[in-house]
């Protein structure tokens, strides 16, 4: 009688189970749809490249390149069918038999056969849904699975899968993985290492060589699993089944996109795109071309420089920031902002400060000749003096307590002399020269103050705020807003956002060539005669703060503006001893850095002039040395 009830409850259970099993299959197939494979398969990495289109990095929770089946390998297809579902083209989406074999076959290799899952319902799986591990959720693979195959040719599901499945390090997709174990592109991938691409598939974590010993065994045996079922397939030969070795895998690579000085430029990017409307989930998964305004040329040529000159050996804190900036356009042309942003999250070029020393005296010059105080005017340049500010004295000393006597303003341009600069100042207006520095490019968010210190550069601006006034310089007055972003293409190729020059004439042309004509006599003769080794016109300013805290140079030819900048965290760090320099100034590792930049930046380009001046009297301050001095200390 009990075993009768038994059998009667095990019936009811099955039927139940059988009921419910079906209801529920039946009320997913009628409420779960295929979701778009777009949102997915489409979600490629989001490209950022230089202006000659040539790839800086990419963004992205996914490292995806996309490609059509037609592109993918016929080696590369094959072994992952070997390697996965080696009837794919002519099963079911749902294959009973399969999962029966792959027990088998996992048991018959310790581990190494084949999965259960079909490619289909792989592919439904990775792209559509979620990680658990439930009923419900396989139900709806199931479901998917089957959709999908009335939906969809099989050529159009494996290559869905092809650029969906992940292959460990960070990549999604046969391109990226090929990139990343090979340092190709699927294209040129062998047999051999398509049977490497297909093992690895399958875990990762548990077949990435890179990662231990027992990683490499492991994948050893995958791989002659996947040689051999492409020759019982008879997708390859004999002889090319015989000669197929384990090639030689990539190392890991450490620190990924944002390692090094390029993750300055992708941080800055993205900054830039959040303000013009693009969403960090966007760059994600949009699949988005990035062509910034940023030459190759000229970013190698600024790494270059930097990595050479900066003076070694140097505290841990010493930082050094370029930025230039193409005159009247206000691309930003090229950017170093650190030596590696994965260990310094502050972009030294575009967030961190220094105090600007001597680089704001041009302020003070421009002030004065739109007041129409001339080049030629004769001051004071004794040491050391005292001025008034706000009724209190202000003592001011030159730099090495040099005395220059009577002095015209070309000479003290060219020798950067303080007692015959603040004057200067007062003389303009206080507020002429802050409104001088703001027209320029110095944006509000630097504190200045309308007295006589502001002239010798008390603020603290940012590295490309400096570089982007002197553009303006560069320009002949007009000022330009610096951007980076030139142009963002959506993933159907169309053009989403163009950047364009905001420009406004700030100066008059005359006032700057008289202004360029002075800063060009720092160069030729003054302190920062180091620029001389360019080789063509140029023009300049460096910048001392006070107690050696910051060192500058900042200079411009007629197609390019650069500012370089050396500082440490604190302004009460001094630079002094750094490099094995008793004083590091401005004339020192900031113009060399500078004048190497604008080597490589420039290199090719034609050798041009700047405009004549206007009112300059017949001097010339490549030969002047007023006062009867002969010698000079860099400033």
């Amino acid at each position: 009688m009990l075993k009768t009830k038994l059998i009667r409850a095990g019936i009811f259970l099955a039927g139940f189970g059988f009921v419910a099993g079906a209801v529920l299959f039946a009320l997913a197939w009628f409420t779960v749809g295929i979701p778009d494979p777009n949102a997915y398969v489409n979600s490629q990495s989001t490209i950022i490249e230089y202006s000659n289109g040539n790839e800086i990095a990419r963004i992205g929770s996914e490292n995806r390149q996309k490609l059509p089946i037609s592109k993918i390998p016929l080696r590369l297809r094959y072994a992952v069918m070997a390697a996965e579902d080696r009837s794919f083209y002519s099963e079911r989406a749902f294959s009973i038999t399969g999962i029966g074999h792959a027990i088998v076959s996992n048991i018959l290799t310790l581990g190494n056969g084949r999965g259960g899952s079909t490619i289909t319902q792989q592919y439904a799986k990775t792209a559509f849904l979620t990680s658990e591990r439930s009923i419900t959720r396989k139900v709806k693979e199931l479901v998917i699975s089957l959709k999908l195959e009335n939906a969809m040719t099989k050529d159009q599901i494996f290559e869905n899968y092809l650029n969906t499945i992940y292959f460990g390090r960070g990549s999604y997709g046969v391109q990226t993985a090929a990139q990343q174990y090979f340092n190709r592109n699927a294209n040129q991938l062998t047999i051999s290492q398509s049977a490497v691409i297909a093992s690895i598939l399958r875990s990762p974590g548990l077949y990435d060589p890179a990662f231990s010993a027992a990683n490499k065994k492991r994948l050893d045996g995958r791989f002659q699993y996947v040689i051999n079922g492409m020759l019982k397939e008879k997708w390859i030969t004999p002889a090319e089944a015989k000669a197929a070795k384990m090639p030689v895998v990539a190392p890991r690579t450490a620190g990924g996109t944002l390692s090094g000085p390029k993750g300055y430029i992708v941080d800055s990017v993205e900054k830039e795109l959040s303000k013009l409307g693009f969403t960090q989930d966007q760059l994600l998964v949009g699949g988005y071309v990035i062509k910034t305004t940023l030459d190759q040329d000229a970013q190698q040529s600024a790494v270059d420089a930097v990595n050479k000159l900066t003076p070694t050996p140097a505290p841990t804190n010493l930082h050094t920031a370029l930025v230039a900036i193409r005159p009247g356009t206000g691309e930003i042309v090229a950017m170093y902002g650190g030596k590696d942003f994965v260990v310094r999250q502050l972009n030294d070029a575009t967030q961190s400060i220094a105090l600007a020393g001597s680089t704001f005296k041009p302020f003070a010059l421009v002030a004065a000749l739109e007041a129409g105080i001339p080049l030629t005017s004769m001051w004071n340049g004794d040491t050391p003096q005292t001025f008034d500010d706000l009724g209190k004295p202000y003592p001011v000393a030159n730099y090495g307590d040099e005395g220059w006597g009577q002095i015209n303003l070309l000479t003290a341009t060219q020798h950067s002399v303080n007692t015959v600069f603040v004057p200067l100042g007062i003389k303009a207006g206080m507020d002429k020269v802050v409104d001088a520095a703001r027209r320029a490019g110095i944006p509000d968010n630097v504190a200045m103050i309308a007295t006589p210190s502001v002239v010798l550069g008390v603020a603290s601006p940012h590295v490309i705020d400096v570089a982007n006034a002197y553009a303006t310089f560069a320009a002949q007055g007009v000022y330009s807003k610096p951007y980076l972003v030139g142009q963002v293409i959506g993933p159907n190729k169309g053009v989403l956002y163009e950047g364009k020059a905001q420009t406004q004439e700030v100066f008059k042309a005359d006032v700057m060539a008289d202004l360029t004509y002075a800063l060009k006599g720092v160069v030729n003769g003054g302190t920062g005669s180091a620029a001389l080794a360019l080789g063509r016109p140029a023009a300049g300013k460096t910048g001392t703060s006070e107690s050696n805290a910051s060192a500058w140079f900042s200079g411009y030819t007629p197609q390019l503006a650069a500012s370089v900048a050396l500082f440490r965290d604190s302004a009460s760090e001094s630079l002094n001893g750094i490099g094995g320099l008793n004083s590091v100034t401005g004339g020192t590792f900031p113009t060399k850095i500078w004048t190497a930049f604008m080597k490589g930046a420039l290199k090719g380009q034609p050798i041009m002039d700047f405009p004549a001046p206007a009112n300059i009297g017949g001097l010339d301050p490549v030969v002047m040395t007023s006062g009867g001095h002969q010698h000079m200390k860099t400033k």
